[in-house]
């Protein structure tokens, strides 16, 4: 019998089994021919520790040491810079002071990018506490902790069917069938749907679309050392990716589980945003593409066993904070599994745990 079957080979799944795995044997499920399809695969791939509800910058913050040391680290500098006008001023201070931003001329913003547009930015702010995650490198290694401690990752395993009882939990695929005594939930946007195949009260998690385009370097620049650009209230942003650039909307629509793809008009919108901001139009959009940002009702990531079925385990409502907090939200889930104290405080423990959505 399998100690942990975990259902969902995204950030989540990968790196919850590899820190269970030191405690006894996993198997990762992932349905899709690849780790990571879903919303691990459409990340925008950005370490930023004030990003988040208190409880995710807690994680983002105990997850520092890991990202930048573990394996040589997989961090590499990028920085933020805020962008604003005349008329965002309020937005722009609150955003300033919950990113713990500093103000720089729209000169100095220039010289970070070029394309920043003087006639209709006023306020510009940055930090260079925003670094790009190897978000592949991140999940591999993660699958490699797995496998090199007798576990397994498969692909190509849609879970079809869950039946639990006192010997545990049942699993079955289109081909397969197995039994472990725990299940990990880390199906991202599907997890509710998981929770309901195993008999299991949802979370209410719901997924959130979000949209991206990838567009060429605008007038030939060199993006490579471009500091993310964001609009007030993370309206749009803009980041540099392998010499080109992608621009979201950073919209967040509830939508339902599936293969996302973007809506053209509300992608339209977005880079009409970015364009305001900048001197370079957007002439090409080479492609684009969603994910889907599951959140709970709360916004705060659903770690731990469940409290009615506590075989039931639940690495679930990542947002879009997955690889940010991955290292520090695996601890905490195998802390809470085998009773070990955690080092996160208790208040945001409890900010955490499934049982604060249960009444």
């Amino acid at each position: 019998m399998i100690d942990f079957i975990v259902i969902g080979g995204g950030i989540a799944g990968l790196s919850a089994g590899a820190r269970l795995s030191a405690h006894g044997s996993v198997t990762v499920l992932e349905g899709e021919d690849a780790l990571g399809y879903h919303a691990s695969g459409r990340s925008a791939a950005l370490y930023e520790a004030s990003y988040g509800l208190s409880s995710t910058v807690a994680l983002n913050l105990a997850s520092s040491d890991y990202h930048r040391r573990e394996n040589g680290g997989y961090l590499s500098p990028r920085g933020l810079l805020l962008l604003a006008r005349s008329d965002q001023q309020e937005g722009f201070l609150a955003d300033l002071a919950n990113l713990h931003l500093d103000p720089v001329s729209v000169k100095e913003a220039r010289a970070m990018a070029p394309i920043v547009n003087p006639d209709s930015v006023a306020l510009a702010a940055f930090h260079d506490a925003a670094w790009d995650i190897d978000t592949d490198r991140l999940m591999q290694d993660f699958a490699r902790i797995i496998r090199a401690n007798g576990g397994q990752v498969l692909t190509r395993a849609q879970v079809t069917d869950i039946a639990g009882g006192a010997a545990g939990w049942h699993v079955r695929t289109a081909t397969d069938a197995y039994q472990g005594r725990n299940l990990v939930n880390a199906a991202g946007a599907w997890a509710d749907e998981i929770a309901k195949l195993a008999g299991v009260a949802p979370m209410g998690i719901v997924p959130h679309r979000r949209s991206m385009a990838r567009l060429p370097a605008p007038d030939g620049h060199d993006v490579s050392a471009w500091p993310m650009l964001m609009g007030v209230g993370e309206s749009w942003y803009a980041k540099p990716d392998a010499g080109k650039l992608i621009v979201s909307p950073a919209e967040q629509d509830p939508t339902h589980p599936h293969d996302a793809y973007a809506d053209d008009m509300v992608l339209a919108e977005g880079l009409a945003r970015y364009e305001e901001m900048v001197t370079e139009p957007v002439t090409r959009v080479e492609s684009n593409w969603a994910g889907l940002r599951s959140f709970a009702p709360d916004r705060a990531l659903v770690l731990g066993p469940d409290p009615d079925r506590p075989g039931f385990i639940w690495c679930a409502g990542q947002g879009g904070y997955g690889f940010q907090t991955a290292p520090a939200a695996s601890q905490l889930l195998a802390d809470l599994v085998t009773g070990a104290p955690s080092e996160l405080d208790a208040g945001t423990v409890a900010a955490l745990r499934p049982d604060r959505l249960r009444t």
